[in-house]
């Protein structure tokens, strides 16, 4: 694996928890009423408009691409918060608490992309922007599927193993702008 990769993971995920402590400083926890489809329509809806941006090569909107890889990545975790909190209604959530809770998230993501990457041989590297955005539609459309099922699958991954992909990939979408 290229020793760069981790560096860069952690500048790309300092820049994402920035984002995600001063907009619940601005919001609370107000997302806690999101149950997981809501959060995969989120995560669909900055994914589509990525999409939309570069099959249009414009856009009217301010907010740049760069801006919805970040939202994706804190959707994905705040889905992966979801997850663990699953048995705890508490809509509000102490900032230590979340911040460790999005820490330990982000940790178990990162073990899956080492142990991944050193499988692909950092493959990602060398895909375009726009088919790892196709890879990320995909996914949700997969994560669609496994809620409509109540959770079941025969064969494949989970949930949080897709919004771990889904994480990963826009991350490396956000290392590859850089």
């Amino acid at each position: 694996m290229n020793s760069n990769t981790i560096d860069e993971y952690k500048e790309v995920i300092k820049a994402c928890k920035e984002v995600f402590v001063k907009k619940t400083m601005d919001y609370g926890t107000a997302w806690r009423i999101l149950r997981l489809p809501s959060i995969t329509d989120q995560i669909f809806i900055k994914a589509q408009r990525i999409r939309s941006i570069q099959e249009k090569g414009q856009q009217k909107v301010d907010d740049d691409i760069r801006s919805e890889f970040i939202g994706i990545i804190n959707y994905c975790i705040i889905g992966m918060i979801q997850i663990e909190l699953s048995d705890n209604p508490e809509e509000n959530i102490p900032t230590e608490e979340l911040i460790s809770l999005y820490d330990m998230a982000v940790d178990d993501t990162v073990r899956l992309l080492e142990n991944k990457n050193h499988d692909y041989d950092e493959a990602w590297r060398e895909m375009r922007i726009s088919s790892i955005t196709d890879i990320i539609l995909m996914k949700i459309l997969r994560v669609k599927q496994i809620e409509d099922n109540k959770g079941k699958t025969l064969i494949s991954e989970g949930i949080k193993a897709n919004y771990q992909d889904m994480m990963n990939y826009s991350v490396f979408c956000l290392i590859k702008l850089n």
